[in-house]
């Protein structure tokens, strides 16, 4: 749905969320293994990009904010690495958390900056202020016309967790 409030000085242009009403499994996400996490970034990303219903004008970036980060890849490598197993060399890879960032970039054509911070608070399915100030910094330097902002944390083995993205852009 498009929105049009103002958050922090931002205008809210799209939001989607996951879960939403109806949700009982995350969409697989080729070449991301063993853990939710980033199916779960994807998820409400894509979610808030077709809300938004067109192309986006100009450079759009991305910044995800998320104080837990891939609990699931960190305990996959982590019992790896314990073990005499060899660890997979796709974890390392979807260990960075610019690495789902990268495929939502290359999968919507964003052009704008790249940002993954570790909010010093967070509740899952909403933005932490942090995010919003640091969204308004990367908006003020002028290397994005706005910026898809994405909070997720993970809730435990059984439950994949909760995601929120918004599109924002500068209020004036």
């Amino acid at each position: 749905m498009k929105a049009h409030l103002t958050v922090n000085g931002l205008r809210l242009l799209a939001h989607g969320r996951w879960p939403e009403p109806g949700d009982t499994e995350l969409p697989r996400l080729p070449g991301f293994t063993d853990s939710p996490f980033n199916p779960l970034v994807v998820a409400a990303a894509d979610r808030c990009l077709h809300a938004w219903g067109g192309e986006l004008p100009g450079r759009t970036g991305l910044l995800l904010a998320s104080l837990s980060g891939d609990l699931g890849t960190a305990r996959a490598i982590n019992e790896a690495a314990g073990s005499s197993r060899r660890v997979p060399p796709l974890l390392f890879f979807q260990s960075n958390p610019n690495a789902v960032l990268g495929h939502l970039a290359a999968r919507w054509h964003l052009t704008g900056p790249v940002v993954a911070t570790s909010p010093p608070a967070a509740a899952p399915g909403e933005v932490p202020p942090d995010a919003f100030e640091l969204a308004s910094l990367l908006l003020a330097d002028d290397d994005a016309d706005q910026l898809l902002v994405i909070a997720a944390e993970q809730a435990g083995p059984a439950d994949p967790g909760r995601a929120v993205a918004v599109l924002v852009t500068p209020a004036t």
